[in-house]
């Protein structure tokens, strides 16, 4: 189903390792949610972005990577959907991998500068991977260069050290409380979290 007058352009981009054996039909199953929110019958009618500057949806035989740069007119539902699909994912990926989904308010004009509000633009982090290991260690990695990225504005990387150790050990923590539970057995959750209500605008990106 075509969504006309969409209040948001959703913007997918990322790149997921495919173990070896993958073949494009396991890809297509897996990405089902998201071909079929666009209102398209097959992956290959849907990997086409909404925009032409951008590669749309992709998958590298050579490197068995799946390649995403994908906008798509949509709604807050879309957040259901994303995690569908990376579930699906979990199911086909090598290692774990971030995907970044962005949400455009389509109805907000920057250029009004008699409106006072603000765009309703978001911003998620989804994750993905073989196991939960897998994708807490991507969170992990991410979490630990956005910090010290922006500590190293005060301080040197050198003296950092302790951070990372401290990040480190909130993560063999939940990971430790994940085996606890007993949870290992049930598929990963497919996202971390969302964050980014309002303020400036995150530009698309470009190819």
């Amino acid at each position: 189903m075509t969504r006309y007058n969409a209040p948001f352009e959703i913007h997918v981009h990322g790149d997921v390792p495919l173990r070896d054996d993958v073949v494009f039909s396991q890809i297509q199953d897996a990405l089902k949610p998201l071909w079929q929110y666009a209102g398209a019958r097959s992956l290959a009618a849907a990997a086409e972005s909404a925009y032409e500057d951008e590669p749309g949806i992709r998958f590298d035989a050579t490197a068995h990577v799946l390649q995403m740069c994908w906008t798509v007119p949509g709604d807050e539902d879309f957040r259901q959907v994303i995690e569908e699909a990376c579930m699906g994912l979990n199911e086909i990926a090598a290692s774990g991998a971030p995907l970044e989904v962005s949400f455009y308010d389509t109805e907000y004009d920057e250029e009004d500068e008699s409106s006072e509000e603000e765009a309703r633009d978001d911003f998620m982090m989804c994750f993905v991977g073989p196991t939960p290991a897998a994708i807490m260690q991507v969170q992990r990695d991410l979490l630990v260069q956005d910090v010290v990225h922006i500590m190293e504005r005060h301080f040197d990387a050198a003296e950092l050290g302790d951070v990372v150790v401290a990040i480190d050990k909130l993560f063999t923590d939940r990971f430790d409380a994940l085996v606890n539970s007993m949870q290992l057995g049930r598929p990963p959750r497919g996202y971390g979290g969302a964050s980014g209500h309002g303020g400036p605008r995150k530009p698309r990106h470009l190819h």
